[in-house]
């Protein structure tokens, strides 16, 4: 399970360029953190919003990928995030995790705290769907 999780997560282009790190993978719970560079502001400064949604995406897609068959790959359906706060901190921490898993849908619900995993910035609810491959 985590093999397949973090051969998959470090496939990702954009994950690279964001400088983000898996950092926990458990049966339906992934972690995944992201440094503070300026690269990754919007104009007051803060972590862009689409910093955030990213991350959070990927660590919900990651849970749902622990709890699908060896031959699945795993594709966002839809997702709704609401910001909490301004993203002001050293490091984006995203947990993703399985409310519900199905045949083909799986249901998670996303966080996004500071670095110090104290505030949370953004909430996420996601619909992620088996892909065979």
């Amino acid at each position: 399970m985590h093999n397949r999780v973090k051969e998959s997560f470090y496939k990702q282009g954009l994950m690279q360029t964001l400088g983000a790190e898996l950092t926990a993978v458990e049966k339906g719970m992934v972690k995944i953190s992201c440094p503070f560079t300026e690269a990754l502001t919007q104009q007051n400064g803060y972590f862009h919003a689409g910093v955030a949604t990213s991350i959070v995406d990927s660590a919900c897609g990651y849970a749902a990928l622990t709890l699908m068959p060896d031959d699945a790959a795993v594709l966002t359906v839809e997702f709704k995030v609401n910001f909490l706060k301004p993203a002001r901190t050293s490091k984006l921490i995203a947990l993703g995790k399985v409310l519900q898993s199905g045949k083909t849908l799986t249901v998670c619900e996303g966080y996004v705290y500071d670095s110090e995993e104290q505030q949370l910035i953004a909430k996420m609810t996601a619909t992620m769907i088996a892909v065979r491959t």
